[in-house]
């Protein structure tokens, strides 16, 4: 059962370790759908965020980040990963969870790789799309870990240090 508006219509902080266990599914349009456990996330919360792109306030590449919750925010980093997020919260509230690992696979970029992912995939809703969504699970995962996130070195401690990766 794909999840809806009302799962991703909330906080970040609460959506993010929802989102562990719960399963990824990708359609590749060529009769290949896989299916991928979630089990591992970061959580970018608002302008205030100084790790969240929406720090810099709203332009081109942070403005699905102000959509209500259920979009997919993708962006290209090195020139060669796609990182997959999904937008979470309420409109003008810039929140998204990246998605860090999914099964065995760890590490943004090789998710994004995994996944296929490219730009047009920007803005792609979660509840209507035919290639990507998120499923239910049906016991949450209260048995996981917290700790910094990753690769945020720009960002002053105060926001680098904050406990908002998730991971089982």
């Amino acid at each position: 059962m794909k999840l809806d508006a009302s799962f991703f219509n909330r906080d970040v902080l609460e959506v993010a370790p929802d989102l562990l266990g719960c399963t990824l599914v990708r359609d590749f349009g060529n009769g290949n759908i896989q299916r991928f456990t979630i089990t591992e996330l970061e959580a970018y919360r608002g302008e205030e965020d100084l790790a969240c792109h929406a720090s810099k306030g709203r332009t081109p590449r942070t403005e699905i980040m102000y959509h209500t919750g259920g979009y997919i925010y993708v962006y290209l980093i090195y020139g060669m990963y796609w990182m997959l997020n999904l937008v979470t919260g309420s409109n003008d509230e810039p929140q998204a969870v990246l998605i860090r690992g999914i099964n065995d696979i760890k590490g943004p970029g090789k998710v994004g790789r995994l996944l296929e992912l490219d730009k047009s995939f920007y803005g792609e809703n979660l509840f209507t799309s035919n290639r990507i969504w998120i499923e239910a699970i049906s016991k949450p995962i209260f048995d996981y870990q917290t700790s910094p996130r990753i690769g945020i070195d720009y960002a002053s401690d105060e926001w680098r240090l904050k406990p908002w990766r998730y991971f089982i």
